[in-house]
């Protein structure tokens, strides 16, 4: 999914490939994807699983120091999480009847504008 990023630019020129930084859930937080990610260079804010702690642990000196997390920016990532679950309460985004992506891009934004309107 990360292949598919097109960060736009303020100005000309083409879009970015890379964002700034990624935040996401402990699912994520096995050694290919954290790999990955320090590969590209980017910045991600992954909670560390709690029987990975335990396993690093037991290793001593061995198992290595504990990946960064910064609590702050891990904090901001549950208002998008909030609004995904919110655009999800719509069954038709959260089920993807939708075979053409246009017209599943046109159902979530509708979605998304009941959302807007009620509030």
């Amino acid at each position: 999914m990360l292949e598919k990023i097109c960060v736009p630019r303020p100005g000309p020129g083409r879009p970015r490939s890379r964002p700034d930084g990624l935040a996401a859930d402990k699912a994520y937080s096995n050694g290919p994807c954290r790999r990955y990610l320090r590969r590209r260079n980017i910045r991600h804010t992954i909670p560390e699983k709690s029987d990975s702690q335990a396993a690093r642990r037991r290793k001593g000196s061995r198992g290595g120091r504990p990946p960064g997390f910064d609590e702050e920016r891990y904090k901001k990532r549950n208002t998008v999480e909030r609004a995904i679950n919110k655009l999800k309460q719509a069954r038709a985004v959260a089920t993807r009847y939708d075979k053409r992506r246009y017209v599943y891009l046109g159902t979530a934004t509708v979605a998304a504008l009941v959302i807007w309107l009620r509030t």
